[in-house]
């Protein structure tokens, strides 16, 4: 009975996320908006045109829906949507690279969340891999050198997760292109995150996709649910002849997406192509001030100051938050906290009972303290953040274990 109770209870759950990290890869990454999920529901509750072509009144491509606005918000030829950008790299090496070399720099050979590594795709792929360079520094006349009549492909990837800095070098996309088109191979760019305007945060740039389409690349792959800011997603973009190859290879059905994913991306690259990304909310939270951020920070502690004993100290700092997700590692964003610290109870506890509550709230732990950083927490989700906090004191103070 137990059991069968516990399997009723809903267990993917809707939580506040009050850790500061927007891209929060074990929460369900960017958010998406009221204005997507009513589409999707939409979408979802109908039919729908998924593989149905009205103009013809025949069967039609699923690939079709979004390949067009990839190819309008990145100036490529083409463009193929798969579950998320791991399958998107399979999906390239397998169509284009079976039984070939791809060459790639050994700084590059990334490791991404759930020890899924770039070398461990290769294989799966059935490409071989030809590494060159240092781990530190990787030059032109490496490439140049390892291109053979076996070579199938130059590979760049970005070092989403991770930054080098010191004694480096790499090689250009540029660079590569230009090598490439004179040696008669194609390259390919996997960029991970794929943010669609230049960005720069902490000095730190990340280009954008349509950045590196113009350089004549032939094939990019980035994901959907990252900096794009939205669904979960793997989103090829290319030279028509490259995404031609993928689509009518025997893996593009086994990693397609659904219709509820389809519709979510056309809103969210609507949104790209007429300007609107600020409605998105990933960029909503990215573009906050601290001033403003410091404001909502304060009206919450005074809530809460009015609200909890005196033996609970509360206090508004100036922290920073992050973009999260392997997106500008290192880059940091200012914000404001609300922390908390109890001479009864130890912040472990308290953090316990907020992320059993029946609205989780997961926070950051700090040396006794918990601390809420307003950045990732939406303003209607605010009263309810205070609520669960109140709660969890109430019920710590009735149970029966006594103050830590």
């Amino acid at each position: 009975m137990r059991r069968a109770e516990h399997l009723r209870r809903p267990h993917l759950r809707p939580l506040i996320n009050a850790t500061g990290v927007i891209i929060h890869t074990n929460l369900g990454r960017s958010p998406l908006s009221t204005e997507v999920m009513d589409y999707v529901k939409t979408v979802a509750t109908q039919y729908s045109t998924l593989e149905y072509d009205l103009d013809r009144g025949a069967r039609g491509s699923r690939h079709d829906h979004v390949s067009r606005l990839v190819q309008a918000v990145t100036g490529a030829e083409s463009a193929i949507v798969v579950n998320n950008n791991a399958a998107a790299v399979l999906l390239a090496l397998s169509a284009l690279a079976r039984e070939r070399e791809v060459v790639v720099s050994r700084g590059e050979l990334v490791e991404i969340g759930g020890a899924f590594r770039i070398p461990e795709v290769m294989a799966l792929s059935g490409a071989y891999l030809h590494e060159v360079g240092a781990t530190n520094k990787t030059h032109w006349r490496d490439y140049e050198t390892a291109i053979t009549e076996r070579t199938g492909l130059l590979l760049k990837v970005h070092q989403s997760n991770f930054r080098m800095i010191g004694f480096t070098d790499a090689v250009t996309t540029e660079e590569l292109v230009r090598l490439g088109r004179a040696k008669g191979v194609p390259i390919m760019e996997d960029l991970g995150s794929g943010v669609m305007f230049p960005f720069q945060l902490d000095g730190v740039d990340e280009p954008s996709v349509a950045m590196v389409v113009a350089t004549g690349i032939d094939v990019v792959t980035f994901s959907g649910d990252k900096l794009l800011g939205g669904p979960q997603a793997g989103i090829i973009a290319g030279g028509r002849e490259w995404i031609t190859a993928m689509k009518s290879h025997p893996l593009a059905r086994a990693v397609r997406v659904d219709k509820m994913t389809l519709a979510a991306l056309e809103v969210v690259l609507r949104a790209y192509l007429e300007g609107n990304q600020r409605t998105l909310p990933l960029w909503q939270m990215v573009g906050e001030t601290q001033e403003a951020l410091h404001e909502r920070a304060s009206a919450v502690a005074a809530i809460l100051h009015r609200n909890l004993p005196d033996t609970v100290t509360i206090a508004v700092t100036r922290d920073v938050s992050e973009v999260g997700g392997g997106s500008m590692p290192g880059s940091q964003l200012p914000t404001a906290t609300v922390s908390l610290s109890s001479r009864d109870w130890t912040a472990a506890a308290w953090e316990r009972s907020l992320r059993q509550a029946a609205m989780p709230v997961v926070c950051r732990l700090h040396r006794d303290q918990l601390i809420f950083d307003l950045r990732t927490i939406f303003p209607s989700q605010e009263s309810q953040l205070i609520d669960t906090i109140l709660e969890g004191y109430r019920s710590m103070t009735e149970s029966q274990d006594g103050p830590a």
